[in-house]
């Protein structure tokens, strides 16, 4: 999961023990305990991005799905 503005240091698939990378940008929030401005993001391989959409989908939080940009990707450079 991405933190609240924090750089992106991992572009692997949120779905549980895949170690895919992330090509998809899931952002969404929880409106029983998030205000509007908080927003969690989690990324997608191409195989869980349907499975991660519904599992957001079925519990009606508000979501948005984009392709993962290429200038989100971790440089390398951090350590």
């Amino acid at each position: 999961m991405i933190g609240l503005g924090a750089p992106l240091q991992s572009s692997t698939c949120s779905r549980a023990d895949c170690k895919n990378a992330g090509r998809w940008r899931l952002d969404w929030r929880n409106p029983r305990i998030h205000s509007a401005d908080r927003v969690k993001t989690w990324l997608a391989c191409d195989e869980h991005v349907d499975y991660l959409r519904e599992f957001l989908t079925a519990r009606d939080f508000p979501l948005t799905v984009s392709e993962l940009e290429a200038t989100s990707k971790p440089s390398g450079d951090e350590q």
